[in-house]
């Protein structure tokens, strides 16, 4: 993107709509996303360091004027700096506090939906950490009212899970002059942050509140990072930011936004789902379009729903894009007709592996294995019209080489050359020197007896009238002669057709074990995980534990307690092996859906056959 584009309007009456040409840019993004997002007060220079995270001079909006400048959230694209294959997606907020505005709520839902789009939060603010600066940050202890992680979790239940789900925390502090010291002893930028954000002794309304405010930043972003950025020019030049060069920039405000810059391009992660892959711009563009659908219609966001509703979008495209992919790798590799069925399922089998790969990618939370049983039933169809193109080519390429054979034959018959005493006996001889040669021929492909059966019962008729017109030939030699020829093929026609079906059952078990051992492998990776998130949980909530024991909180760290002793418990369960058994258990039946219909297709049309011949 050359420039920034707005992704959700705020409209005048407040209401959040997104913009589907922002939608649209998001949607052709593939790649893994890093988002960023920036939210404070207005006026405070959020857009201009958001150009200087971009690395251009000019992008967001500026203004030279107390009037907010940025309107809704807007968004810019860009090739990250650091990491290749990844966009790094820059969020820029309306400012929080305008009083042209007067609605607070339309405030909170900006900001929620800074905070859940993005993979790290840049909080900004002017001048200093100070009680009114915790205070406009006050968003964030309604949030539990604004947002669930489930459907009827309660305010305590949404607060503790809200973790998995919340980004990284960076709060930039503008204009900072103070001296960085306490008791005459110097503080680094997050040891000031963690001092501010310590809770305060107190029993009074007013401290509770402001302790409530600081529990849910400590709580919500356990990743928290301090940037003081002193001011970046002149007092006199500061309305006109855009137009100075890096040289008129004052030496500390480039140094600390170096610094600012380069942690968030070493340090912000790629957006990330719990128990998802990685999210790409298609899939930001679902959330966003989700999140305000969902503030428009109940006022409410839960986060679950929206996860579930992203993932089916998600889970059908993966099978789509799966089965694509077979398709294309088959139609690059098989060379038809193939010399078997087993040769065929060859080659099945590699373009199948690389299908099922690309779908384990990229599906999530497909907990019924739903998605997968589809993708096994398409896949199988896929595969089906590849046998059925490969029988025609095999019919069509046997046709041509019996036309080509029979050619002599035709030729002694138009000549009469069968009418002659000894006729039929010279013509079952010359018939059987053309089977020999039609073994011979190569490239026949899996029809081979099939349409070398057909082509003998047509000639049938023709064989039979010649073994009655040779007065040579007793009626038994002559019934015996006319059909054995016949009977030949059909055998070997059924014992084609019956190796051709117990290949193709060999490919679908086949199938279902290339299934089963991706599915392993990828419920490892999500074990491990989900074990390494659920300790990282229970490790922050210790070290709030012990930090407000060591302030004296006794009671807010036994209620930690009881959130700790649930997530250990959760750990256990994740760790015990009927957590993956359950998620095999539903591939199986998922197969037993989708596989076994096929099978008895297979089946019967072998036992078709063999009834017609028998």
């Amino acid at each position: 993107m050359k420039e920034p584009l707005c992704l959700v309007r705020n409209g005048p009456d407040g209401a959040l709509s997104p913009d589907p040409a922002a939608l649209e840019v998001l949607r052709g993004i593939g790649q893994p996303v890093v988002v960023v997002a920036i939210a404070g007060p207005y006026r405070t220079g959020k857009s201009f360091l958001m150009n200087q995270l971009a690395r251009q001079r000019t992008g967001f909006a500026l203004g030279p004027t107390v009037q907010a400048q940025t309107k809704g959230i807007w968004m810019w694209c860009l090739p990250h700096p650091q990491r290749p294959d990844t966009t790094l997606v820059l969020l820029d907020t309306e400012g929080l506090g305008d009083p042209n505005k007067g609605d607070s709520r339309n405030d909170a839902w900006i900001f929620t939906l800074a905070l859940l789009l993005s993979s790290t939060l840049v909080y900004n603010s002017a001048s200093t950490i100070d009680q009114k600066a915790l205070e406009n940050l006050g968003l964030v202890t309604a949030l539990t009212e604004r947002v669930k992680v489930r459907a009827g979790d309660s305010r305590d239940a949404a607060a503790a899970d809200f973790v998995r789900f919340f980004p990284g925390f960076v709060w930039a502090v503008r204009d900072f002059v103070l001296q960085l010291s306490v008791d005459e002893e110097p503080l680094t930028a997050d040891e000031y942050l963690e001092r501010v954000l310590r809770l305060q002794p107190g029993s009074s309304r007013a401290v509770q509140e402001q302790n409530e405010l600081r529990r849910c930043l400590r709580d919500f972003f356990p990743e928290r990072k301090c940037f003081l950025l002193p001011p970046p020019a002149e007092p006199e030049a500061m309305t006109r930011l855009e137009e100075l060069g890096e040289g008129q920039l004052r030496p500390g405000f480039l140094r600390q936004a170096d610094a600012f810059c380069r942690h968030i391009w070493d340090q912000a992660p790629v957006k990330a789902l719990p128990g998802g892959p990685a999210v790409t711009g298609s899939m930001l563009a679902s959330l966003a379009e989700k999140y305000v659908a969902a503030i428009g219609s109940s006022g409410v966001l839960c986060l679950e729903s929206a996860v579930t509703a992203l993932a089916t979008a998600e889970n059908a495209a993966a099978v789509a894009a799966a089965v694509a992919e077979y398709r294309r790798r088959m139609e690059r590799e098989l060379k038809l007709p193939t010399a078997s069925q087993e040769a065929l399922g060859d080659v099945h089998q590699r373009c199948e592996r690389g299908a099922i790969a690309l779908f384990m990618a990229r599906a999530f939370a497909d907990t019924e294995r739903r998605y997968q049983g589809r993708l096994m039933s398409e896949l199988e169809a896929a595969k089906e019209e590849f046998c059925r193109r490969n029988e025609a080519a095999s019919a069509q390429r046997c046709r041509a080489v019996l036309g080509e054979l029979w050619q002599d034959m035709e030729r002694r018959l138009d000549r009469g050359h069968y009418a002659a005493p000894g006729g039929s006996r010279r013509f079952q001889e010359h018939l059987g020197e053309l089977m020999e040669e039609y073994g011979r021929r190569p490239g026949k492909g899996v029809k081979a007896a099939a349409v070398l059966e057909e082509f003998l019962r047509e000639r049938e008729v023709l064989a039979r009238a010649l073994c009655a017109a040779d007065q040579r030939l007793s009626e038994r030699e002559q019934e015996r002669v006319a059909g054995e020829a016949v009977a030949a093929a059909a055998a070997a026609a059924v014992a084609e057709a019956a190796e051709a079906a117990e290949a193709r059952l060999e490919e679908q078990r086949r199938s279902f074990e290339e299934h089963r051992r991706q599915l392993e492998e990828r419920l490892w990776h999500e074990q491990r995980a989900l074990l390494e998130e659920q300790e990282r949980v229970i490790e922050h909530k210790l070290q709030e534990q012990r930090a407000l024991l060591q302030d004296g909180f006794q009671r807010e760290a036994e209620a930690l307690r009881e959130q700790i002793k649930k997530l250990r418990e959760e750990k256990e369960e994740i760790k015990k092996p009927s957590w993956r058994q359950r998620a095999l258990d539903g591939l199986r039946l998922a197969a037993d859906i989708f596989l076994p219909g096929l099978v008895r297709v297979v089946v019967s049309g072998a036992l078709r056959l063999a009834r017609r011949v028998v």
